[in-house]
């Protein structure tokens, strides 16, 4: 399944590369993974980790890339008649936008949440700049008797 990201092109400015990057990237198949926004300066990247514990896992950033990495200690080696949850070693990296910064990650119910925030400093954050009209002044003069 194709995922059509031209939507948040004409929604997001500073992301095109992301969105770039995540595009190339939705045509790897392991692990399966979402991406949402749940407003103007907060996303959550999703990976389904069933069969991983929270020691499989680690979360890094490094120089704007997040990556997402798990692999599974070889501690129980049952005999599987069929093996349909495949917790191979995978690794997932996501470029991050300027100022995105991760706020936390979670492991629930075998999904891996990473929550993710733009903090924009208040200098390079956008603003209204007054136009200079000329004063305008009142006209007052005698009234007529």
């Amino acid at each position: 399944m194709r995922i059509d990201y031209s939507p948040f092109y004409r929604s997001t400015v500073g992301f095109d590369h992301l969105l770039n990057l995540l595009d190339t990237a939705s045509d790897q198949g392991y692990p399966p993974y979402n991406i949402e926004r749940s407003d103007e300066n907060n996303y959550r990247v999703t990976v389904a980790v069933a069969g991983f514990a929270d020691k499989d896992l680690s979360v890094d950033v490094k120089d704007r890339v997040l990556t997402i990495s798990g692999k599974k200690e070889d501690t129980d080696r049952s005999a599987y008649l069929h093996q349909g949850i495949a917790e191979r070693a995978f690794e997932r990296s996501f470029q991050l936008a300027e100022h995105v910064e991760v706020k936390g990650a979670r492991l629930e119910k075998g999904l891996l949440h990473v929550d993710l925030e733009r903090r924009v400093p208040e200098e390079k954050r956008p603003r209204r700049i007054t136009i200079n009209a000329p004063e305008l002044r009142s006209i007052e003069g005698n009234k007529a008797a």
